[in-house]
């Protein structure tokens, strides 16, 4: 098959289009998950009974189902009980909040890793509760899992053409648009499997470099 560059030419205004979306995607899905993973972390860390067992259930359902499944129950199912959001603030919430219950895991074990001398030090000074995680444990966890929240934002990135399935038009449903509009395939999706491997490599080289740094 040849290649058409005029293709590839004609293309590129939906690609632009289509990484636009896709970095506010992976933006906001990761605040969402990095915010809310911590949450989980704290709420399964309280001593109260009532408040674990329902985050505990709560964060393994949305761990064992597939984000697809989630993105349908969002967008398809939630209208009918009278809540309505577009496709981009539904894929938005839905790669969030499904990636937040394992960064929930990442964040849970760099507060394990801080060592106990630490927490004994905190409670020696009569330091309140607050301060201790804010000013001495939450530090030093969060420095510690830095490279894995990398990851899970890569993996993020490689979810995204998910969303096409809920009419989000990022990079994948771009190349889908133009593909049934002009009926060329090669030229679009070769594009986008390239555009993916030029983010997520040097970014996944970012990430190696800055553990080593890190674990020095």
């Amino acid at each position: 098959m040849k290649w058409d560059w005029n293709a590839v030419s004609e293309f590129m205004p939906y690609f632009w289009d289509g990484l636009k979306v896709t970095l506010q995607v992976l933006v906001l899905g990761s605040l969402i998950s990095f915010v809310l993973g911590l949450v989980w972390t704290l709420l399964m860390r309280t001593p109260t009974r009532w408040v674990r067992w329902p985050v505990g259930v709560v964060t393994e359902f949305v761990r064992d189902t597939p984000l697809l499944v989630q993105l349908f129950f969002l967008f398809y199912v939630l209208p009918e009980w009278g809540l309505t959001f577009s496709a981009l603030t539904t894929g938005v919430f839905a790669i969030g909040l499904h990636y937040s219950t394992y960064t929930m895991q990442v964040y849970r074990a760099g507060i394990e890793a801080v060592p106990v001398g630490q927490w004994e030090a905190a409670t020696a000074l009569n330091l309140p509760v607050r301060r201790t995680w804010t000013a001495v444990i939450l530090p030093q966890a969060i420095r510690r899992v830095i490279p894995a929240l990398g990851n899970y934002v890569i993996a993020m990135l490689k979810d995204t053409p998910i969303l096409m399935a809920i009419t989000v038009l990022e990079l994948m449903g771009q190349a889908r648009l133009f593909s049934q509009d002009h009926y060329q395939f090669t030229e679009p999706i070769t594009v986008i499997g390239v555009a993916f491997i030029l983010i997520s490599y040097p970014a996944s080289l970012l990430i190696r470099a800055l553990e080593r740094r890190l674990v020095r």
